[in-house]
């Protein structure tokens, strides 16, 4: 199972040319890190309402790993 949670509201994003390629944004639930994926292939033409779908999703996965990265116990230093 995956620590990374997707954001369902790009389930729909898809290549404004027409090539299949998708766009995905998730955050790891441990770490908070925001991972942006562009699948099967290394760049997407988005529409310019796709481009703010997937603006936002970004800013919520932020959002997220903040609030994850601030729940999180520091780090412990350990001794020698």
């Amino acid at each position: 199972m995956s620590a990374f949670v997707s954001d369902p509201g790009l389930n729909d994003i898809r290549d404004a040319a027409g090539h299949g390629t998708e766009v995905d944004v998730a955050v790891h639930l441990h770490d908070g890190t925001v991972r942006l994926a562009i699948l099967w292939t290394q760049e997407i033409l988005l529409s310019a309402n796709d481009a703010d779908q997937v603006a936002q999703a970004l800013q919520r996965a932020a959002e997220q790993g903040r609030r994850i990265t601030v729940a999180r116990p520091p780090d412990r230093p350990t001794s020698a």
